[in-house]
């Protein structure tokens, strides 16, 4: 290799730089309004890059009761719950896919790629979930997503690949497939099971259009209906609607930040300790050798 070309150098870093400034320059603004006073909004006529006053009176307000605090109890709880029962769902199929001789494997497999190719429709679903008896019931944000074809067939090619023979020495041993899955499968498999949460997870925190189809009563709204609704829209919140206990609001527009900034912060608190699993998870199934 040539000596590095001085000119380049310099326009990678200034690209570089550009998409930084991109990238940090809204989410800067954004927590800074969160903590922006109502002088500091007006004199900026909206958002507030640089706080020179930083108060926590927007998180304050919307975490002391009132309909934000209810909506992240309720997205918490969902993705929690929707996360282990969709791994759950996700694992036992994948197993029973990959293990050869299982019965009927085949057609469901196939059934499994036709759900890739075919969706439903919004009015199909919408039916079976009111004859279900789910309408503005949360099940009705967890079961119509439990499983996602996609990360079935990703963890099916991750359990195709672990060798055989661990298996066959377990079960000469005297093991039935659920002490193969949890003492050789499971440890084997952390990376992709990382990966396959945190895409759930991301997907049962993130979703707002099941709420918005199935759910009717406000106080089981989850957070990014919450959002979607006061932020988004731009709709006004009363005091009632933020918190119970106070008689003064915050500015509305660093109340509507203050709600972005906590719908964002779980997943980055997450995705450092899954970093790890993150790329090799990506990468099963890629390469075949």
């Amino acid at each position: 290799m040539g000596p590095p070309n001085r000119v380049l150098t310099a326009l990678r870093g200034l690209i570089l730089t550009i998409g930084c400034a991109v990238v940090i320059v809204p989410f800067l603004a954004v927590v800074s309004t969160s903590l922006a006073t109502q002088e500091e909004v007006t004199e900026n006529g909206g958002f507030v890059l640089l706080v020179r006053d930083p108060t926590l009176a927007s998180y304050q307000a919307i975490l002391s009761g009132g309909v934000v605090t209810r909506a992240l109890v309720i997205s918490i709880l969902v993705t929690i719950a929707g996360t282990l029962l969709s791994l759950a769902c996700t694992i036992g199929l994948a197993y029973a896919l990959s293990r050869p001789g299982s019965l009927g494997s085949r057609p469901i497999l196939l059934a499994v790629l036709f759900t890739m190719l075919f969706s439903p429709g919004m009015i199909p679903m919408y039916l079976v979930v009111k004859q279900l008896g789910l309408l503005d019931n949360l099940l009705a944000l967890i079961l119509p997503v439990l499983i996602n074809a996609f990360n079935v067939i990703v963890m099916r090619e991750f359990f195709l690949d672990i060798p055989g023979e661990l298996m066959e020495s377990a079960r000469i041993d005297g093991a039935n497939d659920l002490t193969i899955l949890a003492r050789i499968v499971l440890p084997l498999s952390k990376a992709v099971i990382s990966v396959i949460g945190l895409f759930y997870a991301v997907g049962y925190w993130n979703a707002f259009f099941n709420a918005l189809l199935y759910i009717s009563s406000p106080e089981k709204w989850p957070l990014q209906l919450v959002l979607r609704t006061y932020v988004v829209n731009e709709t006004p919140m009363g005091v009632d609607q933020v918190s119970a206990g106070s008689e003064s609001l915050p500015p509305q527009l660093s109340i509507q930040m203050a709600i972005l900034v906590i719908s964002i912060i779980p997943i980055l608190l997450v995705y450092p300790f899954l970093q790890k699993h993150f790329t090799k998870g990506l990468m099963i199934g890629a390469v075949k050798g």
